[in-house]
């Protein structure tokens, strides 16, 4: 087939909310309809066994949160759809913002009982200034929760974003009956499912038809058209073009739980949602249909297969056609590498892959080439934005507790910070190590991965700083004044930028005063690429 049929065929999207909203167990539930999986584990941390397919860290399964991107792809009426499930938690949000510079578009989960809570503010502000469209599932429907049109008040006010429902529920809470489409002007009840595909016990296009009166009982068909006329009245109708560009929110109500109103979610995501489109780069915007390839590293994962102590770059494909054994250009060390056993994923289980296209992510085995953001290409110098590392919040000196295994918790420090899940910075004197995050919870995963995997015990000391920021100047005598001033509150990327430590915002607005010809940096994306 050719590359302009395959682009087509691709949907890739991530599946964002805030933690507890059903956003694993959405991604269950689509994997389901997909046929990917036959069976859906719903996330219940006291219940380890019982753990979902996309949460495969131990980590994730004892805790019952997500805590890592995860890669699924699967087939579903000749679409290829590949789905990111990213982290709730805001603790891991850095890896969440990575995961948006590779999809297309995102599915946004938000709970009915809950309403917008604060990190789904957070994502959507990330969304908007990317323009990326965005659908919306509002869950857990089947708990007594906010009144629908309050929540889509709320929706609009809160994310500054214009909703459009395209499904409408029939009852909420115990009186949850299922949903109608106002598009296509069809009701479809479920029978509650939770870990098969549940059969429609009514689809019918009468809204009037006896059977549906019968099962759902007069008084919730009477207020759902009365519902529905207010729906048209007051909102935004369906417009393809203000949804592409990220203006207009598609809205759909169900129980991920139960698979109400997934696979109405799931059909129209398929018919509506853009396939991979173009991409900026430092240099020039990368069309996917162009011949040749270019791709970029957004995640790195060690450890992926505790067997096999693997570690595997996730790369997504701009343009052109990844093909298995060819050599490719990695622009960054300028040297050409190639990939004999590249791979597609459903979660932590992978297969072999001769040929990928644009929007596909594969998994490159990898020996410590690749850092987050690394593009490959086809010999083309290209730099793709988007991928930078944010300045931590909190610091702190690890500490080895077990100094028979310096040398694995060394090995096991550097490959976790390569991933992206914190940032590493060195000190002199003493060569400390400081690991850098934007969430308490990361030095626990941390911790616990260091020991599970590396076999490693470490302990993290508080340091006194609440911010670390990159410096540059055109200025060598001030940086280098600055830096002798400040010795004890330098040090030192693993790119081998110096970075500033502050423990106060006042004390950084004061070394922003005091030394003027330096900037001081919040992002990572200062780097200039290579000529």
């Amino acid at each position: 087939m050719d590359l302009k049929s395959e682009i087509k065929k691709r949907r890739t999207f991530a599946i964002i909310s805030h933690p507890d909203a059903g956003k694993t167990t959405l991604t269950e539930k689509l994997l389901l309809f997909g046929g990917a999986i036959q069976t859906a584990g719903a996330v219940r941390s006291n219940k380890i066994r019982k753990t979902t397919t996309s949460d495969f860290m131990e980590i994730e399964k004892q805790r019952g949160i997500s805590v890592s991107t995860s890669v699924m792809a699967f087939d579903y009426n000749n679409i290829r759809v590949n789905i990111l499930d990213t982290p709730g938690h805001k603790d891991f949000a850095e890896d969440t913002y990575r995961t948006l510079s590779a999809v297309d578009s995102v599915i946004l989960v938000v709970d009915s009982v809950k309403g917008v809570e604060e990190q789904t503010r957070k994502l959507m502000e990330v969304c908007r200034m990317r323009h990326t469209p965005v659908m919306i599932f509002i869950n857990k429907m089947d708990r007594e929760g906010i009144n629908p049109f309050d929540i889509l008040d709320e929706l609009e006010k809160e994310l500054k974003i214009a909703v459009c429902p395209y499904t409408w529920p029939i009852g909420n809470g115990k009186q949850f009956k299922g949903v109608y489409n106002l598009h296509k002007e069809e009701v479809q009840i479920y029978a509650p499912e939770k870990t098969t595909v549940s059969e429609s016990l009514i689809s019918t296009k009468d809204i009037k038809d006896p059977k549906l009166r019968d099962y759902v009982g007069i008084e919730s068909i009477n207020k759902l058209w009365e519902d529905i006329d207010f729906v048209h009245d007051m909102f935004e109708s369906y417009n393809m073009s203000l949804y592409r560009e990220g203006y207009l929110a598609p809205l759909f109500f169900g129980s991920a739980l139960n698979n109400f109103g997934v696979l109405e979610l799931l059909e129209t995501f398929l018919e509506i949602a853009p396939c991979p489109g173009s991409i900026q780069t430092t240099e020039r915007i990368v069309e996917p249909d162009e011949d040749k390839l270019t791709g970029f590293v957004f995640k790195i994962h060690a450890n992926l297969d505790p067997n096999h102590r693997d570690r595997i770059a996730f790369m997504r494909i701009c343009s052109g056609r990844f093909e298995r054994n060819k050599f490719y250009f990695h622009t960054r060390l300028e040297k050409k590498l190639r990939f004999s056993s590249p791979t597609s994923f459903m979660a932590n289980a992978k297969s072999i892959v001769d040929e990928a296209f644009p929007g596909d992510v594969v998994g490159l085995y990898d020996s410590g080439n690749f850092k987050i953001g690394d593009t490959l290409t086809e010999g083309e110098l290209l730099h793709f934005k988007g991928v930078p590392s944010f300045s931590p919040e909190i610091l702190r000196e690890v500490v080895n507790r077990d100094p028979m295994k310096t040398k694995q918790l060394e090995k096991g420090v550097w490959q976790m910070t390569d991933e992206g899940v914190a940032q590493l910075f060195l000190q002199q004197p003493g060569n400390k190590k400081i690991i850098g995050t934007v969430g308490e919870l990361q030095y626990e995963v941390i911790k616990f991965r260091l020991e599970h995997e590396y076999g490693a015990k470490c302990a993290f000391s508080p340091l006194p700083y609440i911010k670390a920021t990159w410096l540059t100047s055109d200025n060598k005598t001030e940086m280098d004044a600055f830096i002798k001033r400040k010795s004890g509150a330098i040090a030192y990327d693993k790119e081998d930028n110096p970075v500033f430590f502050a423990e106060s915002e006042w004390m950084l607005k004061l070394a922003r005063e005091n030394f003027p010809s330096i900037t001081f940096h919040e992002t990572s994306d200062f780097k200039i690429p290579k000529n």
